[in-house]
């Protein structure tokens, strides 16, 4: 019986958790890349999950490595969340859509 319940909300976790990640990614297109000090300029839309309007500005990277994967122009979508305090990009790709 346990195994069962256990099997139920496991498969109903992986059925939700695409559907809460998608909600959280937003667009944006790349100003400035600024790999020294591992921060981009995002020109980006609302983002819900802080409550923030869309501007233009600065964001610390969470791995680095990330900038290396876009350059200035590109079209993305990313998740932001605060990290220590700063508002940081903790996921980013090319755009799909734009």
């Amino acid at each position: 019986m346990l195994k069962a319940l256990i099997s139920a909300l496991c498969a109903a976790l992986l059925a939700v958790s695409p559907a809460l990640a998608d909600g959280d990614l937003v667009k944006g297109e790349v100003v400035k890349i600024d790999k020294g000090a591992g921060k981009v300029t995002l020109k980006h839309g609302p983002i819900k999950k802080l409550d923030m309007d869309a501007m233009t500005m600065v964001f610390r990277v969470a791995d680095p490595a990330m900038l290396d994967k876009i350059k200035d122009g590109d079209k993305v979508e990313f998740e932001a969340d605060r990290v220590n305090g700063a508002i940081t990009i903790t996921k980013i790709g090319k755009g799909h859509g734009h």
